[in-house]
């Protein structure tokens, strides 16, 4: 595990995969802070390394009047306080250059979105910050391809680098996750599994993103099987009513005992 190599992370020494969970978006103080505790209490009783995962900042909308944040310094001060408060690191998706400096200040990992992974000025400008860089495999691209994504933080300097894959374009409106691709990517940095953004599907006539949430367990138990290093799940207390990728959320109250399910699944295969 020493090769994730972000501050606060406890329980390394588990064996456990880390888990990168939180909202979509930061919706407010309060919100974030209760979700939190709830994954704080679900993984230190199952010793899983635990990053709080917000964005500060929606700027991949299908439509003008989708919600993009409640500003941007403010929702930063937010992350940085869940990470205070529960002594935990934070990681939170970045969209352009400007952005690296700015959000580095407040939070942990840095998260380049699929559709920017090609962007090399954003990448480096991540790098350079010094903080770990996570690179969202593009739905478009092939496992082989983001080694050079890697390639480009170690050229800039910065050795901690992670790939998250979210799934490959199958047609207009879903994904497929191809798992042969898993340990390819291993070779190249630790590798996560975004289990709830595989579960989407894109692109719908009325502009929101739909989902099959009812599949979470199925992809999250195929990729701990595959000795995934890392796992992403987008939860909520209540997706109906978040602001952003509701329709592929896991709800809160189902984690611990998904968790618990998929840890069971670690010790056997590992």
């Amino acid at each position: 595990m020493s090769t994730v190599n972000v501050p606060k992370l406890k329980h390394t020494t588990s064996g456990n995969f880390f888990l990168l969970a939180g909202p979509c978006a930061i919706e407010g103080e309060d919100m974030a802070l209760r979700i939190a505790e709830s994954i704080v209490k679900s993984s230190d009783k199952l010793k899983i390394p635990y990053v709080f995962k917000g964005s500060f900042k929606k700027a991949n909308r299908s439509r003008v009047d989708s919600f993009t944040g409640i500003g941007d310094e403010k929702a930063l001060k937010i992350l940085q306080k869940v990470s205070n408060t529960f002594d935990i690191p934070t990681v939170t998706d970045i969209h352009e250059i400007k952005d690296a400096q700015m959000a580095a200040e407040y939070v942990d990992v840095l998260q380049i979105p699929a559709f920017l992974v090609r962007q090399t000025d954003l990448i480096v400008a991540a790098a350079k910050t010094g903080k770990v860089v996570n690179l969202k495999k593009g739905q478009f691209m092939s496992p082989e391809s983001m080694s050079f994504a890697v390639q480009k933080v170690h050229d800039s300097g910065n050795p901690s680098a992670w790939i998250t894959d979210r799934g490959t374009f199958f047609g207009y409106q879903d994904l497929v996750v191809d798992f042969r691709g898993i340990p390819i990517m291993r070779k190249f940095a630790p590798t996560v599994l975004d289990v709830t953004h595989s579960l989407q599907q894109p692109n719908q006539s009325h502009g929101v993103t739909g989902g099959r949430p009812e599949l979470i367990e199925t992809i999250a138990r195929a990729g701990v099987a595959t000795n995934i290093d890392g796992l992403f799940i987008e939860t909520h207390f209540d997706p109906s009513q978040a602001k952003s990728d509701g329709a592929n959320m896991l709800p809160l109250d189902q984690l611990e005992g998904l968790l618990e399910r998929l840890v069971r699944i670690r010790k056997a295969v590992s």
